[in-house]
């Protein structure tokens, strides 16, 4: 660290954060640990629907599966319920200024639209890694988007006028409630 005049103090360190888009989603869990340790929503990672179809039994604890396929493609990372509504999310990152949209799949789209559609709060959470922005976008704004544009991304432009800036901290880290309750409960942007 330099200081006024020329001191430096010995053994300082500076954080690096080169690494940080790849907690992305290690950070959405720690933030949703944190909503269930303090009562606040009850939100979950989806397992990925898979189907075993070899195992290699070298004992009876180190089972190893050596063969699966997956069932049928999931629908989105997450999913739970805050304040008696229900809630599914994708979380997506991009190391561009855009959001390419080969990044989230038709059926992930279409399963957003039938959970806005009855009722539920559908978004998608995306990470601009070289920006260190993260957004949350409305899954109406995400197939407003689609539906008006033959484009293959979504500018930043879009997430900055359209989305809501998500600014990390420490806990919860990724607090994406505290839009939510912004959007849908009347609080305060």
């Amino acid at each position: 660290m330099k200081y006024p005049g020329g001191i430096k103090k010995q053994g300082s360190s500076s954080i690096n954060y080169a690494n940080r888009g790849m907690n992305f989603e290690a950070d959405i869990n720690v933030t949703n640990s944190y909503y269930i340790n303090n009562d606040i929503a009850v939100i979950y990672k989806k397992p990925t629907p898979i189907t075993i179809n070899k195992v290699d039994y070298k004992s009876r604890v180190d089972a190893v599966i050596t063969e699966a396929h997956f069932n049928t493609p999931s629908t989105t990372d997450y999913n739970g319920i805050y304040k008696g509504k229900y809630i599914d999310f994708e979380a997506k990152e991009t190391k561009q200024n855009y959001f390419p949209l080969s990044n989230i799949h038709k059926h992930q789209i279409e399963h957003l639209n039938k959970i806005v559609r009855h009722g539920g709060i559908g978004f998608i959470l995306v990470n601009f890694v070289k920006l260190n922005k993260i957004y949350l976008l409305e899954a109406e704004k995400l197939c407003s988007f689609i539906e008006s544009n033959e484009r293959k991304s979504i500018p930043i432009e879009y997430f900055e006028n359209y989305g809501y800036l998500i600014k990390p901290k420490f806990n919860p880290r990724i607090d994406y409630l505290n839009i939510i309750d912004q959007i849908y409960y009347g609080g305060k942007l």
